[in-house]
């Protein structure tokens, strides 16, 4: 079974083609610049290399076809026809509480998601771009939607509420839904795998961390709490987001710097994190740089980075009564030893203790907690895609 993986943003589409019987991605790439003079598409060949295809992309569905023209192309393709692709499985980022599983796209399913824009006013749309395109191109495959939201759904009421007037929660839907949820369910479930045991009687928490961060507290395979709210802004500080900040401080900025809505969300989303302490850059790997150099900004930004991830384990392991299994992803997570050693350090009053030599690995599945540490902390990469192709073909057999 072969199953093509869509992630749509505003200008942007990113792919996977799985064939299911090996889980092997047979060809993946992304178009960037939808609408842009400069459009392309980047495609990873077999062997590795990258390759550059430009095209002038106009909007979404023109970039639908031309990902599904490169796999079916004489130079690049890696199917003879479309007819070989049996499903497509798309990343859809807030379901609010409508979806707690991931679904086939009907009518009335994309009608209730359309329902939650105003939940996510720049993903939703982009991601029922993506289920337009397919619709107009490939009427006949079956598409499913899986949603980041979904599996945050179990989280208790006293965890998601939000302490302002309870109206609002009724009115507008205002409480607390989280993101990543697909990655959290994927190396939640994973790191069961890998150590041999059960997801019943294990308490995990899950830190998908990267440009964009969030910890998720889970129980018996299910999430009970996560960092991240309404919006991808709270919780963390991460790349150019500020994460947790004062509601008052909040209002005070924006009477300050005469900021609407509008601003204030630019400023937070956009301007803040790592970005707004360390003043040159977004990306660890230039903070880091300057770290080692001795840049006192930069110091701080890594200081305040690193505090806020520890700060969550320890808040969520107080949540979750204890904890068995501390799992580290996303672009930070898995690759950045200084970020593992530093959210870690301080922790060993909870029984966690990071072996220096293990602590080294980048991208691979490890245990890097020592024998005696009586919490396993471990690096797991994560595939987002492969769960969402896993969904997909799950709902085509029923």
């Amino acid at each position: 079974m072969k199953i093509l993986v869509l992630n749509c943003g505003s200008s942007s589409i990113k792919y996977k083609l799985f064939d299911m019987d090996t889980k092997e991605v047979i060809a993946q790439g992304g178009i960037e610049k939808i609408g842009l003079k400069d459009s392309f598409l980047k495609l990873t060949l077999p062997n590795g290399e990258k390759k550059i295809l430009e095209k002038d992309i106009p909007e979404h569905t023109v970039g639908v076809e031309f990902i599904l023209n490169t796999l079916t192309s004489a130079e690049y393709g890696v199917v003879k026809s479309l007819e070989e692709i049996n499903a497509v499985g798309h990343r859809m980022v807030h379901g609010g509480e409508k979806f707690s599983q991931s679904v086939l796209l009907t009518p009335e399913v994309l009608e209730a998601f359309t329902a939650c824009n105003d939940l996510a006013p720049l993903h939703n749309p982009a991601n029922l771009k993506g289920v337009n395109a397919i619709s107009a191109i490939l009427p006949d495959v079956p598409q499913i939607g899986v949603f980041d939201t979904a599996f945050h759904q179990t989280m208790p009421k006293h965890a998601y509420m939000y302490a302002v007037p309870y109206e609002l929660y009724e009115k507008y839907g205002v409480r607390r839904y989280g993101f990543h949820g697909t990655s959290h369910r994927y190396v939640s479930k994973r790191v069961c795998e890998f150590l041999g045991i059960e997801p019943e009687g294990k308490k995990i928490i899950t830190c998908h961390i990267g440009n964009g961060g969030s910890i998720s507290a889970i129980k018996d395979g299910k999430c009970m709490d996560t960092s991240m709210g309404l919006t991808p802004l709270e919780g963390l500080m991460m790349g150019t987001r500020s994460g947790d900040i004062d509601g008052g401080a909040v209002s005070f900025i924006m009477e300050k710097e005469g900021l609407d809505a509008t601003g204030i969300s630019n400023l937070l989303n956009k301007k803040s994190g790592v970005l707004g302490i360390f003043g040159e850059s977004s990306d660890m790997r230039d903070l880091e740089n300057a770290v080692a150099a001795g840049n006192e900004r930069a110091i701080l930004a890594e200081d305040m980075y690193f505090y806020r991830i520890k700060k969550y384990i320890g808040s969520y392991a107080a949540a979750l009564g204890g904890v068995d299994i501390i799992v580290f992803t996303g672009g930070v997570g898995e690759n950045q030893a200084s970020a593992r050693w530093g959210a870690c350090e301080g922790l060993e009053f909870m029984g966690v203790k990071l072996d220096a030599e293990k602590n080294k690995v980048r991208g691979e599945e490890m245990v890097i907690s020592t024998d005696d540490s009586k919490v396993k902390v471990v690096v797991i990469p994560t595939d987002e895609e492969l769960m969402i192709a896993s969904d997909t073909m799950d709902i085509l057999k029923k």
